[in-house]
C-alpha cells in the first residue's frame, strides 16, 4: 500500500510539475504574441502646424518610432532647406510639364513611384533620371504595409526595385510608405532592405482629381506653411500643382529658402 501511496504522490507531483511548464510555455508565447501585435501596430502618419514657419509637429512618438529605423521626416531646423517630394502612383498627364518647370527653375525633386508607374511611363521615368531626380519606391500595388506579412512587405519593395534596377541601371534607396501607414516591424523590415523611409512635414489635399483645391488658396497654404527642413509631398495627378508649381518655387526662393535633393538631406 504504501508503494501505491507513494507512486500516486511522484505522478501528483510530476504532474503538478508539467502544469506548472505549461502554463509558463503559454505565458511566454502570450507575451511574445503580444510583443510582435505592438510591434506591428499600425502608425497613420499626422502633423499639427504651427504657424509664423516653425516646424511642425509631427508627433513625438511616431517620429521618435521612424527615427529610431533610420527613417526621416523633417531636416535641419536652423536651415532653411526645402525637400520637394511627389507621389507618383499612375500618370494623369501632368508630370512632363512639372518635370519643365522643375527644369526650368533648376530644382531637383523625388518621385516616389509604384509598379503601375513603370509599367506605363517608362519614358518618363527615364527622363526624371536623366534631368537629375530621385527615384523612390512606393510598393508594387500600394497596400498598407502593416497589414501584409513579411515576405509580402518584402516582395512588394523588391520586386519593383529589381525592375528599376533592370530597366534603368538604377538603385532605388528611399521608400514612401503607401497611405502614410507603417509600424515599427515594417520599418525595421525595409530598412534591413537597404531603404530609407521618407515621410513629409506638409502636404495638403491635392490628390482627388474630381476636387481640386482652388489654385490662389494653394498658393497661400504652401508658403505659409515653409519651414526649416521641410519635406512637402505633392502629388503628381494634380492639375493646381501642376499650374501653380512654377510660382510656389520662385516664391519660395524669394523668402530665402533653398529647394534640395533628398540625396543631400541634413538632419539636426
Amino acid at each position: 500500500m504504501k508503494n501505491i501511496k507513494y507512486g500516486m504522490i511522484g505522478i501528483l507531483i510530476i504532474t503538478i510539475f508539467s502544469l506548472s511548464i505549461l502554463s509558463m510555455q503559454a505565458k511566454e508565447k502570450e507575451i511574445t504574441t503580444n510583443a510582435e501585435v505592438i510591434r506591428n501596430q499600425k502608425i497613420g502618419w499626422g502633423i499639427k502646424r504651427n504657424s509664423n514657419h516653425e516646424q511642425p509637429d509631427c508627433g513625438s512618438s511616431n517620429r521618435k518610432v521612424l527615427e529610431e529605423n533610420k527613417g526621416i521626416c523633417l531636416g535641419n531646423k536652423e536651415k532653411k532647406n526645402i525637400y520637394l517630394t511627389f507621389d507618383e502612383g499612375y500618370e494623369a498627364g501632368y508630370t512632363p510639364q512639372l518635370l519643365e518647370i522643375l527644369k526650368e527653375n533648376n530644382v531637383k525633386a523625388t518621385f516616389f513611384i509604384t509598379a503601375h508607374y513603370v509599367n506605363t511611363q517608362p519614358d518618363l521615368i527615364k527622363r526624371m533620371i536623366e534631368e537629375g531626380h530621385t527615384i523612390g519606391n512606393h510598393t508594387c500595388r500600394h497596400y498598407s504595409m502593416p497589414e501584409l506579412s513579411e515576405e509580402k512587405i518584402k516582395s512588394e519593395v523588391m520586386e519593383l526595385h529589381q525592375v528599376i534596377h533592370e530597366k534603368f541601371g538604377y538603385e532605388m534607396k528611399y521608400i514612401r510608405p503607401p497611405k502614410g501607414e507603417y509600424s515599427e516591424k515594417t520599418l525595421q523590415t525595409t530598412n534591413q532592405l537597404g531603404y530609407t523611409t521618407v515621410m513629409w512635414s506638409y502636404a495638403y489635399e491635392d490628390w482627388n482629381e474630381d476636387k481640386q483645391p482652388e489654385e490662389e488658396a494653394s498658393i497661400k497654404k504652401l508658403l505659409d506653411n515653409l519651414h526649416n527642413g521641410e519635406i512637402i509631398l505633392l502629388h503628381g495627378n494634380s492639375k493646381t500643382n501642376t499650374n501653380i508649381l512654377d510660382r510656389v518655387i520662385k516664391e519660395t526662393k524669394n523668402m530665402g529658402y533653398e529647394f534640395k535633393s533628398l540625396e543631400e538631406f541634413e538632419g539636426d
